[in-house]
Parts: C-alpha cells; structure tokens; sequence
C-alpha cells in the first residue's frame, strides 16, 4: 500500500466526482420523496439539529451538533495529507464530526503518521474518527487509536473493492470474529462502515450479535471503489462490478423490513450524498446521521480542467466550511418546513418511495403502504395517550 496508490485513489475519486457535477445522473435518492403537509411548518429557531449516537465513549455519550458528518477518505503521501488539512480545517471551524481515511499504511509505515494526524491538529477539540480495515487486531486499533486521539474507531468492510483492487485481499471469512473482537476490546466506540456496496438486514444482524451499536451502511450511488479498483488494473477486466451493491435508501429499507425481534445496530447513512435534502431522505429512513465524501471533496479541490485531483484550491477549507455552514442552515429551514424540532422526528413523516427502489424494497418485504402513512399512526398513538 503505497502513497502512490493513494494518490491515485484520490485522482480517481476526484474524476468521478467532477463528472458527477458535470453530468448528474438521477439515483435512488430520487425516488425517496417527503410528503409535504401545508400547514406542518414550524419556526426555524425551534429546531434543534443536534444528535445522540447509541454508544459512549470516555466522554460520555456522544453528541453531534448536526445530524451529517464528513466521512473518511483520504490520508498517506503529501498530496491526501494537504487535502486532509483542509478537511480537517474545515471541521473545526463549524463542529463537523469527520473521520480519516484507512490508516492500515500508517502501521506499515509510521512516517506517513503526519498525513493523518493533521486532522486532529487542525481540528483538536474536534470529534475525528480513525479508520481501519476488518483485519486489524486490536493492538494495531489501539495503535491508531492513540496516534490519532481518536474518539472513535470507523472499521470499513471492503470486500468487493478488494476482490477488484490488484493487490487485495481474497480471504474474507475471519472478518465477523475479528470486528467483535475490536468492539470488545477497544476504549473508544466502534462503528462498521462499509465503503460503498451497502450491506442488507443479515449483514447488520451478525454485526449487532458481533457487539457492533453503530453501523454505517455506505451504499451505492457516490464514489464507486470498484471502478476505482478496475481503472488500475491493466486490462480494465472488473467492468461488470461497477455499480454493483445496494443504495444507502435501499439498505435502511432493508432494515424496515426485519423481522419482529430481530436485533439490528443503529444506522448511519451515506453513499452519493449530494444536497441537504439527500441528509433529510436519509433521516427519515431511519439513519441516525448521514456521512458526507464526494460532495465535500469537490469542494475543496482546485478544478482541473484534464480531470485530475488537482492540487487544494488556496481557498479549499474557505469554500468547505461556507458550504457545511450552507447545508446546515437548509437543514434547519427543511426541518421547520416538515414540521420537525429534532432529526428523530423524521422518522414520524410520511414518506413514498417509487420507482426501482420501491420495486426493490417491496420484495425484500418493506411496508412502503405505512411509511407513506405514518404520521397518521402517530397522530392516533398520540391522541389516544
């Protein structure tokens, strides 16, 4: 794992990013849609946007003063720990939580330590996530831990960038045993993410039995690691895995559609994030919070018309923090809108889903006829107490 190939990640992440923006493409975001109650709306200074995470840490439970976070992505030469610093710039400035990406080169190469670490210098009083693979011991996760000051621990499950990716991984079976032994064993909270594919309700039921409180599902539609994977492979030959993997929307409907009793973690959302309304989707499907990459990303990188990742731009962190400051003002303008003084409460409104999606969710066997009529069972639970 060299700086090399992080660069190169970051290149490709970039370019698809860029074209993203120049040519938007309609995900199954889209066919998740509100319904919208005339006179619901409230006042917009009544709203508080702040969450409650279901897992404490030395500081007692965690809170986050938005409901959306900059997930991890990058780290490992001086190009990512540039970008990284502005990232992390940007964090502190507005109070974004934000994590780190792999930090798996760091214990094989402690010099590269600085490119991560700039998250918590730029960013100290910050909540910052580390961020390892599944096959990590919990001594190499107490490691990273503590060089970052880290007050939680994302652990990503990639298997199907690793199968793609040319020098990856191909054993995947002692993942399960390895993720409950950090959730054991670590002093900071463990979150599960994958990086992408998204995960269904059997995947998020062995990892609540793992002793995982908190998973992020990471779905498709944002940045697509086995394209990534299979630009970097000589003869492209992955192709047909691109797009493969569920929707963040698919896979918290998934979750709707368990079986009484069956014990699932809380939820984290995020793949192909692109606005605040994509964080408001994602709230009321049940997501606790909603991880933000790509979209960040964009906005801190000089454009570069041959599509490369392109240097910081002078004013990267500037632009970052102005548009984290934006999402959460229309945050907040959404939320009175709907009629909602907290993120939980959205997960009272009626919401359609359509299109593949509904189709989809349908035969994983979600109940999309009472979450388009919930508020009406709220409304009657409440009148009856």
């Amino acid at each position: 794992m060299s700086g090399q190939r992080k660069d190169d990640h970051l290149h490709l992440a970039a370019g698809q990013q860029r074209q993203l923006h120049r040519d938007p493409v309609p995900t199954d975001w889209d066919d998740v849609r509100l319904l919208h109650e005339a006179l619901a709306g409230i006042e917009a200074e009544d709203v508080d946007l702040s969450v409650t995470l279901p897992w404490a840490g030395e500081r007692g439970p965690v809170r986050w003063p938005v409901p959306f976070y900059l997930n991890g992505m990058t780290g490992g030469s001086e190009h990512t720990g540039a970008v990284n610093a502005a990232l992390g710039e940007a964090a502190a400035a507005t109070g974004l939580p934000i994590a780190t990406g792999s930090m798996s080169m760091y214990l094989k190469d402690p010099s590269t330590l600085p490119s991560f670490r700039v998250l918590r210098e730029a960013n100290p009083e910050g909540f910052v996530m580390a961020n390892l693979s599944a096959e990590a011991t919990p001594d190499q996760a107490r490691r990273v831990v503590e060089a970052l000051e880290a007050d939680a621990l994302q652990i990503h499950i990639n298997a199907v960038q690793e199968t793609v990716m040319p020098e990856g991984a191909r054993g995947f079976s002692a993942w399960c045993d390895g993720i409950a032994a950090l959730a054991e064993q670590l002093p900071v909270p463990v979150v599960v993410k994958e990086v992408g594919c998204g995960m269904t309700r059997t995947t998020l039921a062995k990892l609540a039995r793992a002793g995982v409180q908190l998973v992020d599902v990471a779905g498709r539609g944002g940045t697509d690691f086995a394209r990534i994977e299979n630009d970097r492979r000589d003869g492209r030959d992955y192709a047909f895995l691109q797009g493969f993997g569920q929707s963040a929307p698919m896979v918290l409907l998934d979750a709707l559609g368990a079986r009484a009793g069956t014990r699932l973690p809380a939820l984290l959302a995020s793949g192909g994030v692109r606005h605040p309304y994509d964080v408001v989707r994602g709230l009321a499907l049940g997501a606790r919070a909603v991880g933000v990459a790509g979209t960040f990303l964009h906005a801190v990188l000089a454009e570069d018309p041959a599509g490369s990742a392109g240097p910081v731009a002078p004013d990267g962190a500037e632009r970052l923090t102005g548009l984290i400051r934006a999402w959460t003002e229309r945050l907040r303008e959404l939320c009175a809108l709907l009629g909602v003084r907290t993120p939980a409460e959205l997960t009272r409104t009626d919401v359609l889903v359509e299109g593949r999606l509904a189709h989809a969710a349908a035969l994983r066997g979600a109940d999309l006829a009472a979450l388009a009529a919930r508020s009406e069972t709220t409304a009657f639970e409440e009148d009856r107490a």
